[in-house]
């Protein structure tokens, strides 16, 4: 995934741009950057990797080596970036958010029709940001140059450009799968993935661009340069784990949809009869957390931790380079609250299940310390395709994802024909993939939320959202 903030002000705001990109470290921790434009100096950039180091630390001393009028800054789990690019269109800064696909086909389209050239990264490999910028100055002017490269892209591409004179340009991908909004204070604007971001910087919240939508921002002005496209396909994952608790998107803040959410999975539950006798409900924390609580509070089983994670020194599991590395820093982070666990009958809700290999050491985890049961909810429906729009999980394969080798292992490559039904609880083979995943996992019991479920706790027209990886419509 990955964020990205920034601000074009009258006065100096170099400061306020690394607060609001730090604001979007939970969407990604490999690399952060920041661009910033002075009338004196001109375009200025700087690039981390923040895998073993958080981006404040890293970017503590910016200050000191560069300043801004304008800037903008990403977080990205991608390639490096900000790029600067100097080109007909001026010299510029961009920052891109999403997946471009369709990269190698698109750079020899390039070749055959420019004759120009990339910056090589190892084993040849473009910067896809590189590689949008280059599609966008194929045409006359910004505008028609975004528009083309994000029709080009098989993917997504929410785009942030940080011109000469200081002015931004924010393009939301066109069909609104990622959040992109717009901030106003006294001295200037600014544009977000996150708008919490910018209301902790005296922001007001000034709109949400529509799927497609572009504007220029100034210190005094924003200025609509393409409108909205009719489509939109907001990702339904942002809600269900990605987003941070505080965002909005689209009016529909993250935390209520999560307590939304876990009601619904209770209210299943009660009607099926099924998980009644729970002494503590618990979320696989962080994300399945407020998910759980509102389990809790529909059931009026108790909430309770029944354990902690480590956070002081293993602040996330999920970037460590190999699995392996993964696999030992979520153990090394769970720590147990005995009483609370010990002959106890515990209902989990984690925000998803994708390969689940971690899901199975905490519940082995659980029981090592004399649970007597252990319960789990997906906050989501099975996934079932890799997600070809965002980058939200590792899986390179469909196989990757404990649904589908589940699946394979009950019924060959015959299973693929009746994904529609593996997903429903209510059909035999639904029931039947619940409980395989149940023994492989050492769970009392397993369900998933209803697709109608995720949607209903939404609460926004499902015509508007991206399902994709949970049935494979477009």
């Amino acid at each position: 995934m990955g964020g990205f903030f920034g601000i074009v002000s009258r006065q100096e705001c170099l400061e306020d741009v690394f607060f609001g990109v730090d604001y979007h470290t939970h969407l990604s921790a490999r690399r952060g950057g920041l661009a910033a434009y002075d009338p004196e100096i001109g375009l200025q950039r700087k690039i981390h990797n923040i895998e073993n180091s958080p981006f404040r630390t890293k970017f503590a001393t910016i200050f000191e080596e560069m300043k801004g009028t304008s800037a903008i800054g990403c977080i990205s789990d991608t390639d490096p970036q900000p790029m600067l690019i100097r080109s007909h269109l001026g010299t510029y800064a961009i920052c891109t958010t999403g997946v471009v696909n369709n990269a190698g086909s698109l750079i020899e389209q390039y070749f055959q029709h420019s004759g120009g050239h990339f910056d090589a990264m190892t084993g040849g490999r473009v910067n896809t940001t590189e590689l949008v910028a280059a599609l966008i100055d194929l045409k006359e002017d910004f505008v028609s140059g975004i528009r083309f490269a994000q029709d080009a892209v098989e993917g997504t591409a929410s785009i942030l450009i940080l011109r000469d004179n200081g002015a931004l340009i924010a393009a939301r991908d066109k069909v609104g799968r990622l959040p992109m909004q717009i901030g106003r204070r006294e001295d200037g604007y600014c544009a977000s993935f996150e708008a919490f971001a910018y209301t902790k910087l005296g922001f007001e919240h000034e709109k949400e661009l529509g799927p497609g939508e572009i504007v220029e921002l100034t210190d005094s002005t924003i200025r609509q340069l393409a409108p909205p496209r009719e489509q939109m396909r907001m990702c339904a994952f942002l809600w269900s784990y990605y987003g941070y608790p505080t965002s909005t998107y689209e009016g529909v803040n993250v935390e209520m949809m999560r307590y939304r959410n876990g009601a619904i999975l209770a209210e299943a539950d009660k009607k099926k009869n099924i998980a009644q006798d729970i002494d503590y409900i618990g979320g696989v924390p962080d994300s399945g957390t407020p998910h759980a609580i509102g389990y809790a509070n529909e059931s009026g089983i108790p909430f309770a931790r029944a354990f902690i994670k480590y956070t002081p020194t293993w602040a996330r599991s999920f970037t460590a380079p190999r699995q392996s590395d993964s696999k030992r820093v979520a153990k090394m982070k769970q720590i147990p609250v005995v009483d609370l666990i010990h002959d106890k009958n515990l209902l989990f809700v984690d925000d998803s299940i994708v390969r689940g290999t971690q899901l199975k050491e905490t519940v082995d985890f659980l029981y090592e310390n004399g649970a007597k049961a252990v319960h789990m909810r997906s906050a989501c429906p099975p996934i079932m395709y890799g997600c070809k729009y965002l980058n939200f999980s590792r899986a390179t394969s469909d196989l990757d994802l404990i649904a589908r080798r589940v699946m394979l292992e009950l019924e060959g490559e015959e299973s693929f024909n009746h994904i529609e039904e593996y997903a429903d609880s209510n059909t035999q083979r639904g029931q039947k993939l619940r409980q395989a995943i149940c023994e492989k996992f050492n769970f009392a019991s397993l369900e998933f939320q209803s697709l109608e479920g995720v949607i209903r706790a939404i609460g926004i027209d499902p015509c508007k959202l991206c399902t994709y990886c949970w049935n494979g419509k477009e």
